[in-house]
């Protein structure tokens, strides 16, 4: 059942009072503009101040900030990549777990920021529970994604097979066959991460403008809605999956929707039946993408992948159906049965994310053109916004670091030169419907219990059309 919030989105509603900051106004000389009031944006200013003090750095944001992914997400911070294997797949094992120690430490490094800029954000690493927990095929699936891991390049010692007893220990899954427990994952509460580091960068000096939507963006010039212009040495475009059509953006990097609702806080007796105490992330194998954890304020945090619209549009509001909310609440009956029929959804809230062309995410700088930008997260944005406005930051500034040596780090590189474009419309959308299609009937399929020639016929296209996509 429902009792949705008129505030819509948890995060928002719990977050406390939000700093104010006016819209720009006249003209201004910068060293650094960064368009976007996100994560992305927020630590590219962040560490550009504490690398070089001395740079006048200036932050425009459309709404408000955190208004986009930044604060509806999950609240995952992943010490992994979406689409990893597809950046290091080529490297030699040394350089692919130097890779994978420092995605690693970049979840701990935010969890050493927060300490050290006292910013409240709930930071809490319990690691990640990726369960085979609602039919049997999902344990080979999450074994091979731990091999997967390994081959990677991160520790074996950090990527643990829990088999069904040990994860019953942890989590009471309806049906816990074994999980893979993943220890490089933190949840936060990302609203009130991001207005901290909002406050942090004021004290800093650096001038932050709400309802300042850049209108036009060229090299080292932009120009927001309300008339204010802006002349610096770079320009940061830090949308992500709220890009626009900006220095050539809008078909290179994808918006596409999910979903996140909030139960109520549970009692202690729920939570005994539910497990969960040492506050792990949790999902399973399924194409649905779903992911969850509990709250510090004891509720449980659900999302799952939305639906694709045509074109694109990045999603402004927060609300979404009581069919949305219901669906995921179904989810999370099936997953744990310890929870009450009658368990009850607060709030449900939405909002869209980033997809470059071959899901890699990406730091840009072009020297040349002064213009910069960093995204393609695929949904693990959390933790990926930290590393990539950290690169961004050393790239402009030209240290030299093992995150800008990475290979998602393009320190020479005009944006088009990097990006792939989209197929147009309505060549995505069709693809969207019949991608999706073909994934609900695998699930529907792999629920009943079917593990025949059909089953196995359909999964193998799923695998393809993955490999497709990405």
């Amino acid at each position: 059942m429902t009792a949705v919030d008129s505030a819509c989105n948890y995060w928002v509603d719990s977050a406390g009072e939000p700093g104010v900051w006016p819209a720009a106004e006249g003209r201004h000389d910068a060293d650094v503009v960064i368009v976007g009031g996100g994560f992305t944006g927020l630590w590219t200013a962040y560490y550009l101040t504490t690398l070089r003090p001395e740079l006048a750095v200036t932050v425009l944001e459309a709404e408000t900030v955190g208004h986009g992914a930044s604060g509806r997400n999950g609240g995952w911070a992943i010490g992994n990549l979406a689409g990893l294997e597809r950046l290091i797949g080529d490297l030699d094992r040394t350089a692919r777990r130097a890779i994978c120690a420092q995605l690693a430490d970049n979840v701990d490094e935010i969890g050493r920021v927060t300490a050290r800029e006292a910013i409240e954000a709930d930071f809490h690493k319990g690691g990640t529970l990726d369960a085979a927990a609602r039919y049997p095929q999902q344990v080979a699936m999450q074994k091979a994604h731990r091999d997967a891991l390994i081959e990677l390049g991160h520790a074996p010692e950090d990527c643990v097979w829990l088999d069904g007893p040990a994860l019953a220990e942890r989590a009471a899954f309806r049906d816990g066959y074994g999980a893979v427990f993943f220890r490089h994952t933190a949840s936060v509460h990302p609203m009130k991460l991001v207005r901290g580091l909002a406050r942090v960068l004021a004290q800093r000096g650096v001038t932050i403008s709400e309802h300042s939507r850049a209108r036009y963006l060229a090299p080292h010039h932009v120009i927001t809605t309300n008339g204010a212009q802006f002349n610096a040495r770079h320009i940061v475009q830090a949308t992500e999956g709220y890009s626009e059509c900006l220095a050539g953006l809008g078909r290179r990097v994808l918006s596409v929707r999910s979903l996140v609702i909030a139960t109520e806080p549970l009692s202690e007796a729920v939570w005994a039946r539910v497990g969960l105490g040492d506050r792990p992330t949790f999902c399973d194998a399924s194409r649905v993408i779903n992911y969850g954890h509990r709250s510090r304020d004891g509720r449980l945090i659900f999302g799952a992948r939305g639906a694709y619209p045509l074109g694109g549009t990045p999603k402004q509001d927060h609300a979404i159906t009581p069919a949305e909310i219901e669906m995921r609440r179904r989810l999370l009956l099936d997953l744990f049965p310890g929870l009450p029929e009658d368990l009850v959804v607060t709030h449900g809230w939405g909002g869209s994310l980033g997809l470059s062309r071959r899901f890699r995410p990406h730091a840009i700088v072009d020297p040349h053109t002064g213009l910069a930008t960093a995204g393609g997260y695929a949904g693990e944005g959390v933790a990926a916004s930290h590393l990539m406005g950290r690169t961004t930051a050393e790239l402009i500034v030209g240290e030299d670091t093992p995150r800008t040596r990475a290979p998602w780090a393009h320190a020479d590189a005009a944006i088009d030169q990097v990006l792939a474009r989209w197929e147009p419309e309505p060549l995505r959308w069709l693809a969207a419907q019949t991608i999706s299609a073909s994934y609900g009937a695998e699930e529907s399929l792999l629920r009943r219990g079917c593990d025949g020639a059909l089953t196995r016929s359909v999964m193998r296209a799923n695998d393809g059309f993955a490999a497709i996509i990405e």
